[in-house]
Protein backbone atom coordinates (compact mmCIF):
# COMPACT_ATOMS: atom_id res chain seq x y z
CA UNK A 1 0.00 0.00 0.00
CA UNK A 2 1.02 4.08 -0.63
CA UNK A 3 2.71 5.33 2.21
CA UNK A 4 0.91 8.26 1.69
CA UNK A 5 -1.41 9.85 2.07
CA UNK A 6 -2.39 7.44 5.15
CA UNK A 7 -4.59 8.58 7.71
CA UNK A 8 -6.99 11.25 8.68
CA UNK A 9 -7.12 14.69 6.43
CA UNK A 10 -9.63 17.21 6.69
CA UNK A 11 -11.90 17.90 3.66
CA UNK A 12 -11.54 22.02 5.56
CA UNK A 13 -14.50 24.40 5.25
CA UNK A 14 -13.94 27.88 3.91
CA UNK A 15 -14.74 30.98 6.08
CA UNK A 16 -15.65 33.94 4.62
CA UNK A 17 -15.36 38.28 4.98
CA UNK A 18 -18.28 40.18 5.00
CA UNK A 19 -17.59 40.87 1.29
CA UNK A 20 -17.29 37.02 0.95
CA UNK A 21 -13.77 36.79 0.51
CA UNK A 22 -11.62 33.86 2.25
CA UNK A 23 -10.62 34.80 5.29
CA UNK A 24 -7.13 33.50 5.66
CA UNK A 25 -6.73 34.00 9.22
CA UNK A 26 -9.14 32.11 10.23
CA UNK A 27 -8.84 29.32 7.93
CA UNK A 28 -5.05 29.10 8.83
CA UNK A 29 -6.18 29.16 12.77
CA UNK A 30 -8.59 26.46 11.85
CA UNK A 31 -6.00 24.30 9.91
CA UNK A 32 -4.07 24.51 13.05
CA UNK A 33 -6.87 23.39 15.33
CA UNK A 34 -7.62 20.19 12.98
CA UNK A 35 -4.09 19.11 13.47
CA UNK A 36 -3.98 19.78 16.82
CA UNK A 37 -6.77 17.74 16.88
CA UNK A 38 -5.30 14.65 15.08
CA UNK A 39 -5.64 15.64 11.39
CA UNK A 40 -2.75 13.74 9.96
CA UNK A 41 -3.12 16.57 7.09
CA UNK A 42 -5.71 19.14 5.28
CA UNK A 43 -7.22 18.57 1.78
CA UNK A 44 -8.15 22.75 1.07
CA UNK A 45 -10.17 23.51 -1.75
CA UNK A 46 -12.38 20.38 -2.10
CA UNK A 47 -16.21 19.78 -2.60
CA UNK A 48 -16.94 21.00 1.33
CA UNK A 49 -14.48 24.05 0.61
CA UNK A 50 -16.11 25.49 -1.98
CA UNK A 51 -13.50 25.52 -3.82
CA UNK A 52 -15.43 25.68 -7.44
CA UNK A 53 -16.88 29.29 -6.01
CA UNK A 54 -12.97 30.39 -6.39
CA UNK A 55 -10.95 31.95 -8.88
CA UNK A 56 -7.63 30.35 -9.54
CA UNK A 57 -6.09 33.57 -8.14
CA UNK A 58 -7.80 33.30 -5.02
CA UNK A 59 -7.42 29.28 -4.59
CA UNK A 60 -3.34 30.14 -5.30
CA UNK A 61 -3.74 32.80 -2.20
CA UNK A 62 -5.44 30.44 -0.15
CA UNK A 63 -2.90 27.62 -0.43
CA UNK A 64 0.53 30.37 -0.42
CA UNK A 65 -1.42 31.98 3.00
CA UNK A 66 -1.58 28.40 5.02
CA UNK A 67 2.36 28.10 3.90
CA UNK A 68 3.01 30.84 4.60
CA UNK A 69 1.49 31.10 8.04
CA UNK A 70 3.44 27.43 9.33
CA UNK A 71 1.21 25.01 8.07
CA UNK A 72 4.15 22.40 6.73
CA UNK A 73 3.74 21.78 2.42
CA UNK A 74 3.42 18.25 3.46
CA UNK A 75 0.51 18.38 5.38
CA UNK A 76 -1.73 19.72 2.44
CA UNK A 77 -3.81 18.05 -0.31
CA UNK A 78 -5.33 20.83 -2.29
CA UNK A 79 -7.71 20.12 -5.01
CA UNK A 80 -6.31 21.31 -8.32
CA UNK A 81 -8.72 19.85 -10.50
CA UNK A 82 -10.76 22.39 -12.94
CA UNK A 83 -12.71 22.04 -15.91
CA UNK A 84 -10.05 23.78 -18.13
CA UNK A 85 -7.06 21.72 -18.49
CA UNK A 86 -4.79 24.43 -18.28
CA UNK A 87 -6.28 25.89 -14.94
CA UNK A 88 -5.42 22.42 -13.50
CA UNK A 89 -2.12 22.86 -15.07
CA UNK A 90 -1.41 25.99 -13.22
CA UNK A 91 -3.11 25.14 -9.97
CA UNK A 92 -1.01 22.06 -10.01
CA UNK A 93 1.76 23.86 -10.62
CA UNK A 94 1.32 26.41 -7.85
CA UNK A 95 1.13 23.99 -5.00
CA UNK A 96 4.53 22.29 -6.60
CA UNK A 97 6.47 25.83 -6.00
CA UNK A 98 5.04 26.12 -2.56
CA UNK A 99 6.51 22.68 -1.70
CA UNK A 100 3.06 20.72 -1.60
CA UNK A 101 3.46 17.60 -3.46
CA UNK A 102 0.42 16.02 -2.99
CA UNK A 103 -2.73 16.97 -4.83
CA UNK A 104 -6.66 15.71 -5.25
CA UNK A 105 -7.78 16.01 -8.47
CA UNK A 106 -11.74 15.62 -9.74
CA UNK A 107 -11.60 15.10 -13.97
CA UNK A 108 -12.92 17.97 -16.10
CA UNK A 109 -16.61 17.64 -14.68
CA UNK A 110 -18.68 19.57 -17.04
CA UNK A 111 -19.15 17.52 -19.90
CA UNK A 112 -21.18 14.59 -19.10
CA UNK A 113 -20.94 10.70 -20.88
CA UNK A 114 -17.44 11.31 -21.40
CA UNK A 115 -14.99 8.04 -22.33
CA UNK A 116 -12.86 6.32 -20.36
CA UNK A 117 -10.17 7.48 -23.24
CA UNK A 118 -10.91 10.80 -22.44
CA UNK A 119 -10.54 10.73 -18.87
CA UNK A 120 -7.13 9.10 -19.52
CA UNK A 121 -6.18 11.59 -21.96
CA UNK A 122 -7.04 14.49 -19.51
CA UNK A 123 -5.26 13.40 -16.19
CA UNK A 124 -2.16 12.20 -18.95
CA UNK A 125 -2.02 15.80 -20.30
CA UNK A 126 -2.10 17.19 -16.92
CA UNK A 127 1.06 14.67 -15.72
CA UNK A 128 3.06 14.97 -18.71
CA UNK A 129 2.57 18.97 -19.26
CA UNK A 130 3.90 19.63 -15.88
CA UNK A 131 6.73 17.15 -15.86
CA UNK A 132 7.71 16.78 -12.19
CA UNK A 133 8.35 13.53 -10.92
CA UNK A 134 7.24 15.26 -7.42
CA UNK A 135 4.08 15.52 -8.37
CA UNK A 136 1.43 12.78 -6.21
CA UNK A 137 -1.95 13.16 -7.66
CA UNK A 138 -4.91 11.28 -6.12
CA UNK A 139 -7.74 10.77 -7.73
CA UNK A 140 -11.37 12.18 -7.35
CA UNK A 141 -13.81 10.32 -7.57
CA UNK A 142 -17.56 12.13 -6.94
CA UNK A 143 -19.76 10.94 -9.01
CA UNK A 144 -22.92 12.08 -6.63
CA UNK A 145 -21.81 15.95 -7.47
CA UNK A 146 -19.40 16.09 -11.05
CA UNK A 147 -21.73 12.93 -12.60
CA UNK A 148 -17.99 11.88 -14.07
CA UNK A 149 -17.22 8.23 -12.72
CA UNK A 150 -13.44 7.46 -12.21
CA UNK A 151 -13.63 4.04 -13.59
CA UNK A 152 -11.86 1.29 -12.66
CA UNK A 153 -10.23 0.92 -16.15
CA UNK A 154 -9.21 4.87 -15.99
CA UNK A 155 -7.62 3.98 -12.68
CA UNK A 156 -6.08 0.89 -14.20
CA UNK A 157 -4.58 2.63 -17.23
CA UNK A 158 -3.30 5.65 -15.46
CA UNK A 159 -1.82 3.64 -12.52
CA UNK A 160 0.25 1.91 -15.23
CA UNK A 161 1.34 4.51 -17.29
CA UNK A 162 2.25 6.59 -14.40
CA UNK A 163 3.43 4.55 -10.99
CA UNK A 164 5.11 6.78 -9.02
CA UNK A 165 2.73 9.87 -9.48
CA UNK A 166 -1.23 8.15 -8.96
CA UNK A 167 -0.75 7.35 -5.63
CA UNK A 168 -4.55 7.39 -4.20
CA UNK A 169 -7.95 7.82 -4.71
CA UNK A 170 -10.67 9.70 -2.61
CA UNK A 171 -13.63 7.92 -3.41
CA UNK A 172 -16.54 10.09 -2.14
CA UNK A 173 -19.25 7.66 -4.14
CA UNK A 174 -20.80 6.73 -0.75
CA UNK A 175 -20.85 3.07 -1.81
CA UNK A 176 -18.87 1.08 0.58
CA UNK A 177 -18.31 -2.09 -1.63
CA UNK A 178 -16.72 0.14 -4.33
CA UNK A 179 -14.45 1.73 -2.01
CA UNK A 180 -13.81 -2.02 -0.78
CA UNK A 181 -13.40 -3.49 -4.69
CA UNK A 182 -10.86 -0.60 -5.34
CA UNK A 183 -8.71 -1.35 -2.12
CA UNK A 184 -8.50 -4.82 -3.48
CA UNK A 185 -7.82 -4.34 -6.77
CA UNK A 186 -5.28 -1.71 -6.78
CA UNK A 187 -3.66 -2.02 -3.29
CA UNK A 188 -0.62 0.10 -3.92
CA UNK A 189 -2.81 3.14 -3.79
CA UNK A 190 -4.46 4.61 -0.88
CA UNK A 191 -7.84 4.01 -0.90
CA UNK A 192 -9.51 7.06 1.18
CA UNK A 193 -13.51 7.29 1.95
CA UNK A 194 -15.35 10.32 1.61
CA UNK A 195 -17.84 9.79 3.77
CA UNK A 196 -16.35 10.14 7.79
CA UNK A 197 -19.03 7.24 9.25
CA UNK A 198 -17.10 4.43 6.32
CA UNK A 199 -13.41 5.02 7.65
CA UNK A 200 -14.11 2.41 10.16
CA UNK A 201 -15.72 -0.36 8.12
CA UNK A 202 -12.91 0.39 5.25
CA UNK A 203 -10.23 0.20 7.76
CA UNK A 204 -10.43 -3.15 8.10
CA UNK A 205 -10.57 -3.89 4.16
CA UNK A 206 -7.46 -2.56 3.61
CA UNK A 207 -8.67 1.45 3.32
CA UNK A 208 -5.67 3.89 3.87
CA UNK A 209 -8.43 6.49 5.51
CA UNK A 210 -10.24 9.36 4.95
CA UNK A 211 -10.96 12.91 3.66
CA UNK A 212 -14.16 13.74 4.86
CA UNK A 213 -16.48 16.85 6.08
CA UNK A 214 -17.83 16.10 9.43
CA UNK A 215 -13.98 15.92 10.63
CA UNK A 216 -14.50 19.66 10.51
CA UNK A 217 -16.13 19.12 13.93
CA UNK A 218 -14.86 15.57 14.99
CA UNK A 219 -11.21 15.32 14.05
CA UNK A 220 -10.52 13.57 17.41
CA UNK A 221 -12.97 10.78 17.12
CA UNK A 222 -12.13 9.95 13.55
CA UNK A 223 -8.43 9.80 14.59
CA UNK A 224 -9.42 7.66 17.26
CA UNK A 225 -10.87 5.46 15.12
CA UNK A 226 -8.13 5.32 12.56
CA UNK A 227 -5.46 4.43 15.72
CA UNK A 228 -7.38 2.08 17.54
CA UNK A 229 -9.81 0.22 14.58
CA UNK A 230 -8.02 -2.97 14.85
CA UNK A 231 -7.73 -3.53 18.96
CA UNK A 232 -10.01 -5.74 20.14
CA UNK A 233 -9.54 -3.93 23.51
CA UNK A 234 -10.65 -0.49 22.35
CA UNK A 235 -13.55 -1.57 21.12
CA UNK A 236 -15.57 0.50 23.46
CA UNK A 237 -14.12 3.50 22.70
CA UNK A 238 -13.82 3.16 18.49
CA UNK A 239 -18.15 2.73 19.39
CA UNK A 240 -18.23 5.81 21.45
CA UNK A 241 -16.60 7.49 18.30
CA UNK A 242 -18.29 6.22 15.82
CA UNK A 243 -21.54 6.41 17.34
CA UNK A 244 -20.34 10.49 17.52
CA UNK A 245 -18.84 10.92 14.10
CA UNK A 246 -22.82 9.43 12.56
CA UNK A 247 -24.20 11.28 14.86
CA UNK A 248 -22.93 14.15 14.13
CA UNK A 249 -22.79 13.98 10.58
CA UNK A 250 -26.74 12.80 10.59
CA UNK A 251 -26.71 16.47 11.93
CA UNK A 252 -24.99 18.15 9.28
CA UNK A 253 -27.85 16.99 7.01
CA UNK A 254 -30.55 18.44 8.73
CA UNK A 255 -29.96 21.10 5.87
CA UNK A 256 -27.71 21.81 2.53
CA UNK A 257 -24.37 20.35 3.98
CA UNK A 258 -22.04 23.25 3.38
CA UNK A 259 -24.01 25.60 4.73
CA UNK A 260 -25.42 23.35 7.67
CA UNK A 261 -21.81 22.38 8.70
CA UNK A 262 -20.52 25.96 8.63
CA UNK A 263 -23.36 26.69 10.99
CA UNK A 264 -22.48 23.88 13.26
CA UNK A 265 -18.60 25.64 13.14
CA UNK A 266 -20.09 28.96 14.26
CA UNK A 267 -22.16 27.67 17.13
CA UNK A 268 -19.24 25.07 18.35
CA UNK A 269 -16.53 28.07 17.80
CA UNK A 270 -18.30 30.84 18.65
CA UNK A 271 -17.14 32.66 15.70
CA UNK A 272 -20.32 34.20 13.96
CA UNK A 273 -18.54 34.64 10.60
CA UNK A 274 -17.98 30.69 9.65
CA UNK A 275 -21.95 31.10 8.70
CA UNK A 276 -20.83 32.72 5.66
CA UNK A 277 -21.20 30.53 2.31
CA UNK A 278 -20.49 32.06 -1.48
CA UNK A 279 -23.69 32.20 -3.86
CA UNK A 280 -24.84 30.14 -4.98
CA UNK A 281 -24.61 28.09 -1.45
CA UNK A 282 -26.98 30.05 0.60
CA UNK A 283 -26.72 30.43 4.52
CA UNK A 284 -28.76 29.02 7.03
CA UNK A 285 -31.54 31.47 8.09
CA UNK A 286 -32.02 32.41 12.05
CA UNK A 287 -34.73 29.93 12.62
CA UNK A 288 -33.05 27.11 10.75
CA UNK A 289 -29.68 28.20 12.91
CA UNK A 290 -31.79 28.47 16.44
CA UNK A 291 -32.62 24.67 15.38
CA UNK A 292 -29.48 23.37 14.35
CA UNK A 293 -27.84 24.39 18.26
CA UNK A 294 -31.52 22.55 19.74
CA UNK A 295 -30.64 19.13 17.72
Amino acid sequence: MSAYPRGVFSASLTPLNADLSPDHATLLGHCKHLIAEGCDGIALLGTTGEANSFSLDERKAILAAMVEGGIAPGRLLPGTGVCALPETIALTKHALSLGVETVVMLPPFYYKGVSDDGLVAAYSHVIETIGDARLKVVLYHIPPMAQIPITFGVVERLLAAYPDTIVGIKDSGGELDHMVKLAQTFPTLSILAGADPLLLPLLGQGGAGCITATSNLVAAELKTIFLNHADPEKADLVAAAQAKIVGTRNKGNSYPQIATLKAMLAQKSGHDGWRRVRPPHVALDDAQFAALAAI
